[in-house]
């Protein structure tokens, strides 16, 4: 969930018939532009290709636009598929993808009325001595509001955009439509497993009192860490619709690159360390990488963690192949890591053997960080650049194209996550240290 109070309010379609209406008003637009694109140039002698009558500027504008209204499912997987398949997707449909990353637009004031009455009764008011109709946050399934209980505990509240939970499997299949009717989509690349992904976590992350159990949960696992603070959730005040939690006054997690260096490597340390508990101790992960879902406090040098609706257990499988996979790294076992990463679903068991070295050599990349000495300076470090041309370079080759399976790209992509926000941050951090105490 992201910070935008300032984001354009635009009502959300809440019923079937009206969402279905905003896909075949896009899909009529798209048409129409194609139309007279494709006209203009048949007129200068030239013969396009469909992919270059859809991604016109104009129709780029037309899609973001109006993904963005529809939230949901719509926003859902335009994020999952630009966080799950980067680098194999043209220039145009990363452009889409980025700006549906950056969020949503807000409910005007009669439909949040509306969707408050819906979750709470006309006598809703009782429940609140004031509630702040200017949204702190929003993103793909609701928005947050403060607000303040009777006896004057601060609150935030989540509420679901009204249809979004009803309309979640009509939604995926008619963008997934449009985008496998663009051309976009590489051929090569199987896209149902991520739909089948988008399709699961939009549903968990629809069901609120799910989402309030892991709140609770988080909040005991890490109730003796001092270096965490988890809100509590508000039994009296949550809904399916709606989910109450504590307030807890903090700063966006960016503000430690203001920090102390000792002070802002000890909060990124702690985030890694968080992680590695997740896959190994508690076997249950936060998902959702969102730089919006840590926050800090500067008085009690403290990490807020909000947003638990992607949180999902992980398996002992899943769990003990990870730690063969760093051990086998660690000890530089170049045939235990082909092993571990064809076990976790990386490399397609049929791949060619020749293709084999090209993948160990990458995975060497991050291992031999993983060996050195010293801790992991991640301010201006190149790793990820040098990561990213070797991946694209043996990417040139489609036999290695693969998206691993859907329980696995979770974790990646939580991994990558704090990985952006430790080089955001400018951190320092004994990586090495943290991953051998769990191995």
């Amino acid at each position: 969930m992201t910070d935008h109070p300032d984001l354009p309010m635009r009502a959300v379609p809440s019923g079937r018939f009206a969402r279905a209406q905003h896909m075949g008003g896009l899909a009529t637009g798209l048409v129409g532009g194609i139309a007279f694109s494709g006209a203009a140039a048949l007129l200068k002698g030239q013969r396009p290709r469909l992919q270059d009558l859809v991604m016109t500027p104009a129709n780029i504008a037309r899609l973001t636009a109006r993904l963005s209204e529809m939230r949901g499912a719509a926003m859902k997987l335009g994020q999952l598929l630009s966080m799950e398949t980067g680098g194999l997707l043209s220039p145009e449909l990363e452009a889409i993808l980025a700006r549906l990353r950056a969020g949503a637009h807000v409910m005007p004031p009669a439909q949040l009325k509306q969707v408050l009455t819906d979750s709470y009764g006309p006598d809703f008011r009782t429940l609140f001595r004031s509630f702040d109709t200017r949204p702190l946050a929003a993103a793909s399934i609701g928005q947050v509001h403060r607000a303040l209980a009777p006896d004057g505990q601060a609150l935030a509240v989540k509420l679901q955009y009204p249809g979004v939970r009803d309309a979640i499997d009509s939604d995926l299949d008619n963008v997934a439509a449009l985008i496998r009717w663009s051309g976009l989509w590489p051929r090569e690349l199987d896209i149902a497993p991520l739909l089948a992904e988008a399709r699961r976590q939009l549903h968990e992350e629809a069901d609120y009192a799910r989402e309030g159990a892991a709140l609770a949960g988080f909040g005991t696992l890490l109730a003796d860490d001092t270096r965490f603070v988890v809100p509590a959730r508000d039994a009296l005040r949550s809904r399916p619709n709606a989910l109450a939690m504590s307030f807890v006054a903090s700063e966006p997690i960016e503000a430690l690159a203001k920090a102390k260096p000792e002070i802002r490597d000890a909060a990124v340390s702690a985030l890694i360390e968080l992680c590695l508990h997740e896959l190994f101790t508690f076997r249950v992960m936060q998902t959702d990488p969102n730089f919006a879902n840590y926050r800090w406090n500067p008085e009690t040098e403290q990490i807020v963690l909000l947003d638990f609706g992607a949180t999902r257990e992980i398996s002992v499988e899943v769990s003990m192949a990870y730690r063969d996979l760093l051990r086998a790294g660690l000890a530089d076992d170049r045939a235990a890591v082909l092993a571990a990463l064809t076990k976790i679903g990386f490399i397609k068991p049929d791949l060619d053997a020749r293709h084999h070295a090209a993948i160990l050599d990458m995975a060497e990349m991050g291992f031999g960080v993983l060996r050195g000495p010293d801790p992991f300076d991640f301010h201006g470090n190149d790793f990820a650049d040098r990561l990213r041309a070797r991946g694209m370079a043996i990417g040139g080759e489609r036999e290695l194209w693969h998206l691993p399976p859907a329980e696995t790209l979770f974790l990646q992509r939580k991994i990558g996550g704090l990985y952006l926000l430790a080089t955001r941050l400018g951190a320092r951090v004994d990586v090495a240290g943290l991953v051998r105490r769990f191995t």
